[in-house]
Order: structure tokens, then C-alpha cells, then sequence
């Protein structure tokens, strides 16, 4: 499985901010991700739409990366917390109110899906589905048309 990762380091917002717009693409696939990032109306957006390109990018470069973009998903996203900046403020009479610029430390990892079997496992669930259904119609006594006479 290939996987891809970016970091992005001192982005001037707090890492709660930031951690609301990447609960919205941790788990999805990479496209849904990218839109969801576009027209999010949140400014940290950006920053983590170019932080989610760089971590593609590097899964492409990846030696037996198959080359289909499409099977990329977000395998992990998260914000740490950076270092902050300490400021000061005047206040009323004579004193001074601390101002604390935080910053956050983003990463997005995304990673390829395997490759479907589909066929054969949907046969298997549909009958597997139909099963209980068959069980339920001979605990009831048989039929519908068996009890309307």
C-alpha cells in the first residue's frame, strides 16, 4: 500500500480551528476532500488544501504507486499544537492584558485503497442477505397467500 505525507509547520491559526475543517476530510477520498476544502468558507482551508496537494504529490512519487489518483484517500489528518507567541496589550489603568498568538503544526496522510474483488464477495453477500428472509417465512407458518385463505 503506498502512502503519502506533508507537513505543514508554525501556520498562524490555533490547532482547534484547524482541527474542525480536518474532521471534515479524514476518511474520504482525496477529490471529495479537495471540494470539501474549496468551498469551505474557513481561511485555515487554504492552508490545508495546499497541505492535502503536497501530500498527493508525494504519494505520486512513491516507487509502485499505480498512477490512478482516484484510489488515494485521506488516511489520517491532524493539528498539533505549535509554539505561541507572547504579546502584550495595554489595558486601563496602567496595567496590560497578554495576547497569545498561537500556531499549529498541520499533517495530512493519504494512502491508496486496495484493489476491489467485487464480484465474488457480492454474490456471496446477496445470498447471505436472502437467507434470514427464507428462515423468517417458515417460522410464520409459510407464505402470505397461505394465510389470506
Amino acid at each position: 500500500m503506498i502512502a503519502g505525507q506533508a507537513t505543514a509547520k508554525y501556520v498562524r491559526t490555533s490547532a482547534q480551528k484547524a482541527g474542525l475543517v480536518l474532521d471534515l476530510i479524514r476518511g474520504g477520498d482525496v477529490n471529495q476532500a479537495l471540494a470539501a476544502l474549496q468551498f469551505s468558507r474557513k481561511k485555515i482551508a487554504r492552508d490545508i488544501e495546499k497541505v492535502l496537494r503536497s501530500a498527493i504529490a508525494n504519494a505520486q512519487q512513491k516507487p509502485g504507486f499505480s498512477g490512478d489518483v482516484e484510489r488515494l484517500y485521506v488516511s489520517a489528518c491532524y493539528a498539533d499544537q505549535g509554539p505561541s507567541q507572547k504579546r502584550v496589550r495595554p489595558a486601563p489603568m496602567g496595567r496590560a492584558y497578554r495576547v497569545v498568538k498561537r500556531t499549529a503544526h498541520l499533517t495530512v496522510a493519504v494512502a491508496e485503497r486496495p484493489a476491489k474483488a467485487a464480484a465474488p464477495v457480492k454474490a456471496a453477500t446477496d445470498a447471505a442477505a436472502q437467507a434470514p428472509r427464507a428462515r423468517k417465512s417458515a417460522k410464520t407458518g409459510g407464505t402470505t397467500a397461505a394465510k389470506k385463505k
